[in-house]
Formats: C-alpha cells, structure tokens, sequence
C-alpha cells in the first residue's frame, strides 16, 4: 500500500475499504445489531449522503462509522485512513505537528485524531487474553520516564507529598512496568506507585501462573514470582546480563529492547507527553511491537487490523481544564 492509494486520496473509495473491514457479510445495523440484508435498505438520491442505511428493523439511520472512534468526525474518511496508515507504519510513531503539515488539518485536529487513533489501537487481557501459558517465558521489568505531574505521596508524612530537592532519581519520575512474551506480544502499563501489590495486580491480571517468568534482581518481583511455574532473575547490579541455564537463557533483554523502542518514541518524536494521556502512547507502542515485521506482518496488514478493532471505542473531546486525566 502506498500513500498514493485512492482509499488515501478518494473518500468514497475509503468509505467502502472500511465498510469491506466491518461487514465483510453485509452491513449491520450498530443500534439493534440487526444483520438481516433484507431488513437493511441503502439509502440512494440526491437527499441522502453516500453509504447511508436504515435498519427496517429498529427505523434508525447509520453508516459504517457510527460507534467507531471516526463517529461524528468531519474529517475526510480518507483522510482518517491515511492518519491511521501513517501512525501503523511509523516505527516510533508519527507527532500530530506532522500529521496537521501531511493532512492539511489544523494542529488541534490532528492531535485529536492521534488520540482517537490510539485509543482503537487499545489491548487489554478481555480483548486479546492474557501473555504467557505452560512452556512459554514471559519478562516483566519497569523503567521511568519523564518528570511525574501527580506528587508521589509519603506515608511518613501522612499521605503529604515528598519535599525531596535535587537528584532524586526515580522517585520524581513517571513509572512504566512492561511485560513481553518472548516471541509473542507486549504489555505496558503506567502505574502511579510501583509497589510489590501494585506490580503483582499487573501480573495476575495479564500472565498466566504456569508461566516461566523472567524478571532482575528486583524485590519487586519475589514473593508474586513464586505463584508462577518458574521464576529466575538476572542481577544486573553485578553485571550480570543473560546467563546460561540448559537450554533456557535467562535475561530480562527483550523487554529493555521494547523500552528502548518506546523511549526513542518518546524522546525523539513526540517529545512532550502529559501524564494524564501516557497510557495512550503505550498502547500505540504496543501495538505496533506486537505487529512487528519480525511476525511477518506488513504495514498494509497492520493497518487493516487496526481498522478492524475502531468499533465501540468512541472517544469524545474534553475541553482543557474539565479533567484531570483522560
């Protein structure tokens, strides 16, 4: 696919590329599910827009973006699908200040679509089921990145929060525990404290317990590693990368690999990121690593996957200053 192709250039041609992606049967009514063709009429004349229905079956009007995250947009369809493409292929993403110069929409716009965009790219354990199983190895280990806008809260000082000045290390940053099945997909999540509870709720939530788990020498992982089938740890305070166990090699290198994919995102892309919309950018990195072209999956089958899933995730707008996190 190339950006050329008419569904990027010609809104009638991207109104049937997605209509083809969502009702590969027909179309279906998004109001009652009504999928009976006969019961479904397309509403042809001068008076009505193109690729128009109504459902005899509940009397309501609908075309193929109604509860998708394109509803309502007045936004050029194609121009959604090349904004969609471009953001699938990007390896590091694409930032809003390009999309407005590529699409000709303004700044506002594009970065409303970005995160339109990101919220259909969205994965959790309901949608796509937990990592790992009985012979697999999945990593989990956490980084930090930019400076925290919520105060990290101290016990001591009776939920006040910390006063510290200077260096302080992680502690005034913002914290990311990433799990990755090796050969297999990513998680990422932003927590506000990393706690042994906070980080065992992640695992339990997404990896299975007869999962190998690999993890470094963090306390973090020790008591939760012992309800998985295995758990071993790499001591990176003593140099210790990857060593040798059988057939096993026990390292923690692949979900620093997907880090390092993020934070070159992050730092060389996008640049600046509110806290309250970060979980936004580590669903897009997630799904692109899980898309990679080492799963043999090319950038035309990744954006037609993502054109797959847009259903039932529609994101509004919020005024700035109506909400604290997104």
């Amino acid at each position: 696919m190339k950006l050329d192709d008419k569904i990027f250039t010609d809104k009638d041609a991207a109104r049937e590329h997605l209509e083809a992606m969502q009702w590969p049967n027909g179309p279906i009514c998004p109001h009652c599910g009504n999928c009976d063709q006969t019961r479904i009429t397309e509403m042809k004349g001068k008076a009505h827009r193109p690729g128009l229905y109504n459902c005899m079956e509940c009397r309501s009007q609908f075309t193929v973006t109604v509860g998708t995250v394109f509803e309502r947009s007045k936004i050029a369809l194609n121009k959604w699908l090349l904004a969609t493409f471009l953001m699938t292929s990007s390896k590091k993403g694409m930032s809003a200040h390009q999309l407005h110069r590529m699409l000709g929409v303004t700044y506002k716009t594009a970065w409303f679509m970005a995160h339109r965009i990101r919220e259909a790219m969205k994965e959790d354990v309901a949608s796509s089921g937990p990592l790992g199983g009985e012979g697999k190895t999945v990593e989990a280990d956490e980084t930090y990145i930019g400076k925290r806008e919520t105060p990290r809260v101290s016990a001591q000082r009776k939920g006040r929060p910390y006063l510290k000045r200077g260096k302080s290390g992680g502690a005034d940053k913002r914290i990311v525990v990433g799990l990755v099945e090796r050969g297999g997909k990513s998680r990422m999540f932003h927590l506000n404290d990393a706690t042994k509870e906070t980080v065992r709720e992640v695992l339990v939530r997404n990896v299975t317990r007869d999962t190998v788990l690999y993890t470094d020498e963090s306390r973090l992982y020790t008591e939760t590693g012992t309800e998985y089938a295995t758990h071993r740890t790499v001591k990176h305070s003593a140099k210790e990368y990857a060593r040798r166990e059988g057939d096993a090699v026990v390292h923690s290198n692949t979900i620093e690999n997907v880090f390092s994919i993020f934070k070159r995102g992050m730092i060389g892309i996008y640049q600046h990121c509110g806290e309250a919309h970060l979980h936004r950018y580590l669903a897009e990195f997630d799904f692109r690593y899980n898309r990679r072209t080492a799963l043999k999956v090319s950038d035309t089958e990744r954006h037609d996957e993502l054109l797959s899933m847009i259903g039932g995730k529609r994101l509004t707008y919020r005024r700035i200053g109506e909400a604290n996190y997104a």
